[in-house]
């Protein structure tokens, strides 16, 4: 086979830090306002409310659902909020990949919890959400980055639940459906699917996770950047854009140009349009395609952002395969994650051109072909 004419205008398929958004140009960022001014200033306190208001009109969040930004990624927001409000109630905790185990890591040997039931299933599949019960707090992810599989409803969730429905939307807020209304914890990364700078997370708390936060007292210490509460009141500035921390004015500028060319676009609609454009792309690639597999056998759970894939191939011809993409140039960061069976990992998200994917798939097709004839 001979190799392919057209290469991606792109190759960034990483699955995060993801591709810039098209037309992504450092030097036109809004940072001139807020570069070597204090995020404390009127100037930096209005970027960063800026951000948060138009973050809240993008995903439409309900009336009174507060939206901060947090330091330490995804990874952060979550965190803050386990070691703030766990406790009280017994703990549900779902997982089926690497970063929903983490939370379960959290709790049952950090925070040593001692009420946890938990359910998982293995990479490719998704644990029975049915069991969540209504008197307990559930933590899940809605998307599993690492694994493919996305929980593609919220039906396990009780409207009159009792417990906290605490979810870690990464990689699939600006993608996929969420909703709100069943989420009382909400959070996410914006270097995931507007394809910003890492460091910082966003946590959403909905009326009930703050009713949460001021009734309950943890017998625990708090590090200063987990602390959501004074007095027994939530620190309502936090969701007004004064960080616990100092953040980089310049990752809120580029968060800011992703939040803007994504309203241009035509918002929420826009993006969600965007990426399954993309993950159809790939579905249409894997099914004519006899030696590619979805590693999420059940069509209803595919992730359309991080799409995982299994090869006919032992474990040393995928690894030759995906160094090959990256030498061509063609496709950057699309190995499976280290914890997955092996594989490609290809980030269909908003920010990727459906044409750089279809330029892809060739590529994949003459390097399958390549590492054969070793």
């Amino acid at each position: 086979m001979s190799k392919p004419a057209t290469k991606p205008a792109c190759p960034n398929f990483s699955s995060g830090p993801c591709a810039k958004r098209p037309g992504y140009d450092l030097a036109k960022l809004p940072f001139a306002a807020t570069a070597g001014r204090s995020h404390r200033s009127g100037v930096g306190k209005k970027a960063l409310k800026e951000a948060i208001d138009l973050s809240k009109k993008i995903l439409g969040l309900p009336e009174g659902y507060r939206l901060g930004i947090v330091p330490a990624s995804d990874t952060g927001a979550v965190e803050m909020f386990l070691w703030s409000a766990l406790g009280p109630r017994g703990v549900d905790v779902f997982h089926w990949e690497s970063f929903g185990q983490e939370w379960m890591t959290d709790i049952t040997k950090q925070l040593k919890l001692k009420d946890v039931r938990v359910f998982t299933a293995p990479y490719g599949q998704l644990p029975d959400m049915t069991q969540a019960a209504k008197d307990r707090d559930v933590i899940f992810t809605w998307n599993g980055t690492t694994s493919g599989v996305r929980v593609n409803n919220a039906d396990f969730i009780a409207d009159d639940r009792e417990g906290l429905a605490i979810c870690d939307a990464t990689s699939s807020c600006f993608a996929m459906e969420m909703p709100w209304e069943k989420l009382d914890v909400v959070t996410f990364s914006w270097q995931k699917v507007l394809g910003s700078e890492g460091a910082h997370g966003v946590l959403i708390l909905s009326p009930r996770a703050v009713a949460r936060l001021e009734s309950f007292t943890p017998d625990r210490p708090l590090p200063k950047i987990f602390r959501m509460t004074k007095g027994g009141k939530v620190t309502e500035d936090l969701f007004e854009g004064a960080t616990i921390n100092t953040p980089s004015m310049l990752a809120v500028a580029d968060y800011l140009d992703a939040l803007k060319w994504a309203e241009s676009i035509g918002g929420f609609p826009a993006l969600k349009a965007r990426t399954e454009a993309n993950f159809a792309a790939v579905a249409r690639f894997v099914e004519k395609t006899p030696w590619i597999h979805f590693l999420a056998k059940d069509a209803a759970l595919r992730s359309t952002t991080s799409v995982c894939l299994t090869l006919d191939l032992a474990d040393d011809k995928v690894t030759a395969l995906v160094k090959l993409l990256d030498k061509e140039a063609v496709g950057y960061d699309l190995g499976a994650y280290r914890d997955a069976p092996p594989g490609l990992r290809i980030w269909c998200g908003a920010t990727v051109q459906t044409a750089d994917v279809e330029a892809l798939l060739p590529w994949i097709e003459w390097a399958y072909s390549e590492v054969q004839k070793g």
